[in-house]
């Protein structure tokens, strides 16, 4: 058994969710949010920083940590347990270029029902969940992207 930390973020802008769809040789092809491997020396925020923006070209902030996640899968006869670490970010403007060498073949913004169904795993429906109903409550406080909550 292998332990593996990923980081990642649900970004918002204007209320809709940025996802990113994957397209691996047929084989893993879905809707997902933007996460990746944590590198040496760096922290979990740096990491979600660093993924949202090679994988989507998204420049965003991060507003709050929202939680962690954890799934297992197989490699090689090897089970690897991932543990991801999600943040709620904020992003300026629809923007969105996805990371062809990672096989990412569309990004979007698209409204919470819609990106809930779009999501390709449970887990990743859940943390979205959680993310949006935070966004919700920074909004009706009048808190949300305000300098001062971060």
């Amino acid at each position: 058994m292998i332990r593996a930390v990923s980081c990642g973020g649900v970004v918002i802008h204007k209320g809709k969710i940025l996802l990113l769809y994957k397209n691996y040789k047929q084989k893993y092809e879905g809707w997902v949010l933007p996460k990746g491997t944590v590198e040496k020396s760096e922290d979990f925020k740096d990491t979600a920083y660093r993924e949202v923006s090679e994988e989507a070209g998204v420049s965003a902030s991060i507003i709050k940590y929202i939680g962690k996640s954890q799934y297992s899968f197989i490699v090689s006869n090897e089970t690897i347990i991932k543990d991801v670490h999600w943040y709620l970010m904020k992003s300026n403007t629809y923007y969105s270029k996805p990371q062809k060498e990672e096989y990412f073949v569309d990004a979007g913004y698209y409204k919470y029902h819609e990106a809930y169904h779009m999501l390709k795993f449970q887990n990743e429906k859940q943390i979205l969940e959680i993310a949006f109903n935070d966004y919700v409550e920074l909004k009706k406080e009048n808190m949300w992207g305000n300098r001062k909550y971060l």
